[in-house]
């Protein structure tokens, strides 16, 4: 992997990241020591984030590194949650703490799954995954927060898939307490000719660190649908660190309405010939929200197709971010490479800021990359007015059209449509207001 020159980290910024740590007791014992201890030596060797890291400029990491936490009020829209109607084995933390009595048996076939808090053992599967991929991932950009992640989490699931799995699992994450504060480390290894779908949804806590690792082997196939939504005044930051083998698949869609702070992480890095990687994600933002979506894809096998595609809808004052890279490494020949970062902005107040960037050292490829920010084509909407339709509702169908691409993505039509069901409600809400 081409190696970016890195700064020194600050000594303050040192002196302070061991001081928020020393407050704090890693778990210890078992498969997962070395891993944790490690990470920890990581973060204190980088520091935890701050607005002067190139990384972190555009949005703010303070309320997600600080000791306290900043209370996030409950609510309740009264509707089911999302995904309720699908056949699904559902696994449920509520503030980051397992719920036995609210999740399923966790026998299904050709999976096995165990939680992290009761997996001791000295040798494990996970073993060979568990900070391995997030260690990689730290480099040419470091993400520091994912080292705190794999440090202090004490509990998550490992899912490991021997055969194609019959129906989704779903993590759902509850929030019960104003001042939660989630820590959760997910491990997931779908093994050759294995094929999974992982659904996630719930607002989780007050601030929810959340990171998952996800070893797909060769021929493969890995699906992945969240949604991160109703309580507003939630905080979170996420990480999904991929590593993918030959002729694999690997898919992930993300819906984000409401929430004051959040910051999404992708790394995957393709290492088998003619693997495949989509990341998508649509969010939804009103006033006091600020959305970060952080991408970093590397090529480093022949043949391989990855595809980065991003819609935010912002207004009253909201902020979109989007930071996605494509990196090819030298032989990875045949890469084909897109990356579509797009924002409609509904009023003069509301912000989207991008970076996409391109790093390529191969020369028979395809890449590219695009990024816009504009309003409501007023065309559009004057020919839907003079059909009749009110503003609100033209507008609403004019989001939907802009968003449909990135839901697109989404394999499974029930899902998808789940998805569009599920944008509508929110925009209906506010056009309600």
């Amino acid at each position: 992997m081409a190696m970016l020159k890195k700064k020194a980290p600050d000594q303050r910024k040192l002196d302070a990241t061991a001081t928020r740590l020393d407050g704090l007791q890693r778990p210890t014992g078992g498969w997962a020591e070395p891993a944790r201890k490690d990470a920890e030596a990581r973060l204190r060797a980088m520091g935890l984030p701050q607005g002067r890291d190139e990384y972190w400029k555009y949005t703010r990491p303070d309320t997600l590194t600080s000791a306290e936490v900043t209370p996030a009020a409950i609510f309740d829209a009264g509707e089911p949650q999302v995904f309720h109607a699908f056949d699904r084995l559902k696994i449920v933390f509520t503030d980051g703490a397992f719920d036995a009595e609210a999740s399923d048996d966790l026998s299904l076939e050709n999976v096995e799954i165990e939680r992290l808090r009761e997996s001791s053992a000295d040798i494990h599967w996970a073993r060979d995954v568990y900070g391995v991929l997030e260690a990689r991932g730290q480099s040419p950009v470091e993400r520091p927060l994912a080292a705190f992640n794999t440090a202090f989490a004490e509990d998550g699931v490992l899912i490991r898939v021997t055969g194609k799995v019959s129906k989704p699992i779903c993590l759902i994450y509850n929030h019960a307490s104003e001042t939660s504060d989630a820590i959760l480390h997910h491990v997931v290894k779908v093994e050759e000719g294995g094929e999974l779908t992982l659904l996630e949804n719930g607002p989780a806590a007050a601030r929810f660190n959340k990171c998952m690792e996800i070893d797909v082997a060769d021929r493969a196939t890995f699906r992945h649908i969240r949604t991160q939504g109703r309580d507003h005044e939630r905080r979170a930051a996420t990480h999904i660190f991929g590593r993918l083998g030959e002729e694999s698949v690997f898919k992930s869609f993300t819906l984000t309405a409401n929430g004051v702070m959040t910051r999404n992480e992708v790394v995957l890095e393709l290492t088998g010939d003619d693997a495949v990687a989509h990341i998508a994600g649509a969010c939804m933002g009103d006033g006091d929200f600020h959305h970060d979506d952080t991408v970093f894809i590397t090529h480093d096998a022949v043949n391989c197709e990855s595809r980065q595609v991003f819609k935010k809808v912002l207004r009253n004052g909201a902020v979109g971010v989007f930071q996605g890279k494509i990196l090819v490494e030298k032989g990875a020949q045949k890469t084909d490479g897109y990356q579509i970062s797009q924002s409609l902005l509904l009023d003069d107040n509301s912000t989207f800021q991008a970076k996409p960037e391109l790093e390529i050292y191969a020369d028979d490829v395809a890449c590219s990359h695009g990024s816009t920010s504009g309003a409501i084509d007023e065309e559009a909407l004057f020919y839907l007015r003079s059909r009749g339709i009110p503003e609100g509702e033209a507008t609403d169908y004019l989001t939907l059209a802009f968003l449909a691409e990135a839901v697109q993505e989404i394999d499974d039509e029930d899902l998808q449509d789940e998805i569009v069901e599920r944008i509508s409600a929110w925009l209906f809400r506010r056009r309600a207001r």
